[in-house]
Order: C-alpha cells, then sequence, then structure tokens
C-alpha cells in the first residue's frame, strides 16, 4: 500500500471498523523506524493531540499518533520532561509507534525505560474491540496489566489509541563529561566503576574506540563538586585519562546527536541489542571476527547496543552475532523478512496473549513506527 492510500482513521471508531473488516493488519505511526513499519496498510497519524495534562500531577494523557515532539513542548513549557528520554523525536516519531516498539534513550540510565513510566492505554484488539488497561493515577495497579504487556509488542496485540503517562522535572541544570581512554578495555572499566559509583548519572555512553560521555544533571550548585568526584574516578582507571566538560549547547547537541541517531553512516542499517557492561569487549571481538564494517555505541552503561551495519550485511551473519552474544536484536532500519532476530524467550507466553488480544491473527505480521 503506497504511502497516499494508507488508511488513517480519525477516530477510534473509524479504526476498529477498519480492524473489523481487514486480515494481516501492520500499524504504524510516522514511519520513523522503516523496518518496523514495512508494509503497514493503517496509521494512527489522524488520531492525534494531548487530551489532558495535569502538570501538578505529572501526568498527560495523549492519542497514539501524537508526535513526541508536541508532547515534549508542552512538558518543557511546565519545566518537565520525558524521563525514558525517548529517542527519534527530531525525525518525528509519535508516542503509540515509541510505545508499541518499547524504544528508549540515553536517559534510561538514570531514570528507566518507557515501560517504567506508563501509566494506561486503551486499544484496538484483533476483534475490533475497545479495551482498557491501567489508569491516569500513578498508585493504580489493578487488574490485567496491558501497559506493561503492549510495551514492545510491535503492534502484535493491537493498535493503541491512547497512553497515559507520568512524567519528570527538568534538572535544574545539565554537564557532560568526556573521557577519552587509551581503549575499549579501559574505557569499559571506567564505564563499570562509574555505574556502580553514588553519583546519579543521567547517561552513560561508551563509544568502541574508548571515548566515555556521561550526564551529569542536578542542582547549579553542586554541579562543581560533581564534576570534581567523577574526574577523580576517572583517573583512578587511568590517570592520564583526557577529560573535557560541556555545558550549555554543547551539552545538548551531544545527547540529541546520541538520541537521534546522527553519528549513523548513511544507507547504514540500524540494529538494537540488548547485552551487558560484561559483554561489551566479547561483541567488540565478535564484530572484528565478522568482517563487516560497523558503527557503533554501548548505551545506557552498556546495557544496549546500537550497531549500524551496511546494507550489504545479511540477517544471517546479524543472527550469528545474536546466537554467540545469546542475546535479541531488533532492527529499526533496512530490509529485514523479520526485524526480530535472534534467539526469543517467552514465545509460549506470548501465544497466549495473542489467543486473548488477537484471536483472528489480523495482527500476525504487525508492525509499528
Amino acid at each position: 500500500m503506497t504511502t497516499s492510500s494508507m488508511h488513517r482513521p480519525a477516530n477510534i471508531e473509524e479504526l476498529q471498523d477498519f480492524v473489523r473488516a481487514s486480515q494481516n493488519i501492520r500499524v504504524c505511526g510516522a514511519g520513523t523506524k522503516p523496518s518496523l513499519s514495512s508494509g503497514a496498510i493503517v496509521s494512527t497519524s489522524g488520531m492525534s493531540g494531548i487530551l489532558e495534562y495535569e502538570p501538578s500531577e505529572y501526568t498527560f494523557t495523549a492519542l497514539a499518533g501524537t508526535p513526541l515532539s508536541e508532547i515534549r513542548d508542552a512538558l518543557a513549557e511546565n519545566g518537565q520532561l520525558f524521563p525514558f528520554d525517548p529517542p527519534l523525536v527530531e525525525a518525528g516519531a509519535t508516542l503509540g509507534g515509541t510505545t508499541a516498539s518499547g524504544l528508549s534513550g540515553p536517559g534510561r540510565f538514570r531514570y528507566g525505560g518507557i515501560r517504567d513510566f506508563i501509566l494506561g492505554v486503551k486499544m484496538v484488539t484483533g476483534e475490533g474491540r475497545a479495551v482498557f488497561g491501567g489508569g491516569k493515577v500513578v498508585k493504580n495497579a489493578a487488574g490485567f496489566d496491558i501497559p506493561k504487556l503492549v510495551t514492545g509488542s510491535l503492534g502484535r496485540l493491537g493498535v493503541l489509541v491512547e497512553l497515559t503517562f507520568k512524567v519528570f522535572p527538568i534538572p535544574e541544570t545539565w554537564t557532560t563529561i568526556r573521557a577519552d581512554f587509551r581503549g575499549l578495555d579501559t574505557g569499559n572499566l571506567a564505564m563499570i566503576r562509574l555505574a556502580m559509583a553514588q553519583e546519579e548519572l543521567q547517561c552513560l555512553d561508551l563509544e568502541p574506540s574508548g571515548r566515555l560521555w556521561l550526564r551529569l544533571g542536578g542542582l547549579s550548585a553542586a554541579v562543581d563538586g560533581r564534576v570534581d568526584r567523577v574526574r577523580k574516578l576517572l583517573q583512578q582507571v587511568d590517570a592520564g585519562v583526557n577529560v573535557e566538560v560541556l555545558s550549555g549547547t554543547d551539552d545538548v547537541h551531544v545527547w540529541d546527536d546520541a538520541r537521534e541517531f546522527r553519528w549513523v553512516p548513511e544507507n547504514y542499517q540500524l540494529i538494537k541489542l540488548p547485552v551487558s557492561s560484561a559483554q561489551v569487549v566479547t561483541a567488540e571481538q565478535l564484530l572484528t571476527e565478522a568482517g563487516f564494517e560497523s558503527a557503533r555505541r554501548y548505551s545506557v552503561g552498556g546495557n544496549v547496543l546500537w550497531l549500524a551495519i551496511p546494507e550489504s550485511v545479511g540477517s544471517d551473519e546479524v543472527d550469528r552475532l545474536c546466537q554467540q552474544l545469546g542475546r535479541p536484536a531488533l532492527a529499526l532500519t533496512g530490509s529485514w523478512s523479520d526485524p526480530q532476530r535472534g534467539p526469543r524467550q517467552g514465545q509460549a507466553f506470548a501465544e497466549r496473549l495473542l489467543t486473548v488480544f488477537d484471536p483472528d491473527s489480523r495482527f500476525e505480521t504487525a508492525a509499528t513506527a
């Protein structure tokens, strides 16, 4: 289906009618993650807008097709932000697509992922039914936890229509520290030690060269002292480490570039792999042995590997890497018969969920964006 013929329901009733009349439904938001939205026939972009926002309660409710940039700007006017630091905001990512793909940005290191902040959802199941889960208050915890189930579900359980999230206040100030170590091993060691330190870092990313990026957020009066403590910790790992402190627009650009993936070369495919800091060195060795070019960034304290590879690299090579690491992967861009690669867990439970939410397998190959 072409972009012009993509179905864009304006309300939940139109969406329900479309679902009941369709099979093999793939849904997308804005298409910012092409590998996930390939072949989509329905878009939630026609259902957009903030429905309710209570700054004093630190919660908001918005329709699934709402661009994250619109919500970000509304939050910023009240000194608040997305704690899960969603990626691809400038690219046009939507609230529903980000939730269905389960993506969080570098700030997840401090606050947690998107799953930790979703409070409630309204969605349309494979039978065309409108179902609700969760609520609009932080303490709500009763009933079937649909919000957690749909986060990262890639549209398999239904089409998200409306979502409620809790948010956090923006720190008074931000500061970024760039530390250049002599190599990956030393940089990874410093990252591991920082992850265990009591400095409440906002972000902690590592590049293969041994360059470590970390971000501090909080009260202006405390920043200098915190920077000094971090510097001493870095020097304990390597006395010759080169440290630079960035603030203002320089700080902002570092993390905007990271979460928008501006470091990914043109015509490269972007893949997300969950790893651990203990696997960083092993992952580098495996990538060297694989022999294909790549750009990469170890984010969230080494717990997420963002891997960019040329379009010529096939799925077999990615599957081999996943098997060697014992980790699944999710391809966000590129042409893939299945964007989910490598070993998968919980398949039996997932199949049971489908019998409840999509008994007729309308979303059997559904995707999101």
